[in-house]
């Protein structure tokens, strides 16, 4: 079991708006999650759900006309990064906390090889020389699992295949050692077998240098795989939170029901796989009460007038809708129709 003195990462009431011309959208809007050391969470939703901002504002990355917002506060190993400085957050970020983005192409140089560009990161964060830093770029090359890594250093970008080219970007976040790393839907432009290459990959490393991991992904079968917790994310709010055994058993929000209906599955005979209908609607305009009503099956007045807070639901488990204040009506809209 966890204790409070092992969070490393704690967010609370997490605001990031974007205020464009006479209109604000709120893509994080209230978010609170707690990261223990040595722990993965998933963070989980459709595109438009938040997530990536959420990721952002950890590190404050989110550029004008985007502003995280007064009363939000981000807490890492016992310091708040919203009171730090330019210079205070450039230490943080590479050092202690480092990002795996979700497009290598143009998270890589083209013009420089792989080598220079995981040895520039020991050579800015810890000032070692261009011979040490080009040994610990091979040392991370071969840690990732690239193979033949003194050689394959000196290739560029456009030599390798997809899945090397992440191995190198997370061979270039891990290179200070840091205590968290954000995997911002690390395997999306890969195949299905690099995918899983990928993800044993994140494990992996989680295991062995006692990482924590923040991985966003809009895959449940991704989460399913190497986390531990999950984060649900619609509308720029945590909608469910659970252990991810508990999330997959029982599902308390109508959103993850859905995400986790259209789930492809071994042995799967359905001729189509369900969709949740509709779409996130835009952070300018989230709909009063419930932000899913729209969209969900399940939705009455009540979800209409009434924003609902995170419900408690047992077993390290909540959910932010009114079902499960009124589980009666859950049972009677979930019953099959004669």
């Amino acid at each position: 079991m966890t204790s409070p003195a092992d969070v490393l990462l704690r967010v609370t009431d997490l605001r990031t708006h974007f205020h464009l011309g006479g209109e604000v959208a709120r893509a994080v809007d209230g978010v609170s999650f707690d990261i223990h050391a040595g722990e993965t969470v998933g963070m989980v939703g459709e595109s438009g759900c938040g997530k990536s901002v959420t990721a952002l504002s950890l590190l404050r990355l989110v550029d004008p006309p985007g502003r995280i917002e007064p009363g939000s506060r981000i807490e890492f190993e016992g310091r708040d990064l919203l009171a730090l400085d330019n210079e205070g957050i450039r230490r943080i970020r590479g050092n202690r906390i480092a990002m795996v983005f979700q497009e290598p192409m143009t998270a890589l140089n083209p013009v420089f090889s792989i080598g220079d560009q995981v040895a520039e990161v020991a050579r800015v964060h810890a000032g070692a020389s261009r011979k040490a830093a080009w040994e610990r770029a091979v040392e991370m090359l071969n840690l990732v699992g690239i193979p033949d890594p003194r050689e394959r250093a000196k290739a560029y970008p456009h030599q390798l295949s997809g899945g090397m080219r992440q191995r190198v970007l997370i061979a270039m976040a891990l290179v200070m050692n840091p205590s968290l790393l954000i995997a911002d839907e690390p395997t999306t432009a890969l195949d299905v077998t690099i995918q899983a290459q990928i993800l044993e990959l994140l494990a992996s490393l989680q295991q062995k240098l006692g990482l924590a991991v923040l991985l966003i992904t809009h895959d449940l079968g991704v989460v399913a795989e190497v986390t531990s917790r999950v984060l649900v994310m619609y509308g720029g709010q945590v909608v469910e939170r659970a252990p991810v055994r508990e999330l997959f058993a029982n599902p308390r929000h109508p959103y993850t029901r859905g995400l986790l209906q259209a789930m492809p599955r071994l042995g799967d005979h359905r001729d189509r796989l369900a969709v949740i209908p509709g779409t996130v609607p835009p952070p300018t305009r989230w709909p009063s009460g419930c932000r899913f009503r729209d969209r969900c099956p399940y939705a009455w007045e009540r979800c209409a007038t009434e924003a609902p807070p995170e419900y408690p639901a047992g077993n390290g488990h909540g959910a932010r809708c009114h079902l499960v204040d009124e589980p009666a009506r859950d049972v009677a809209l979930a019953a099959p129709v004669a």
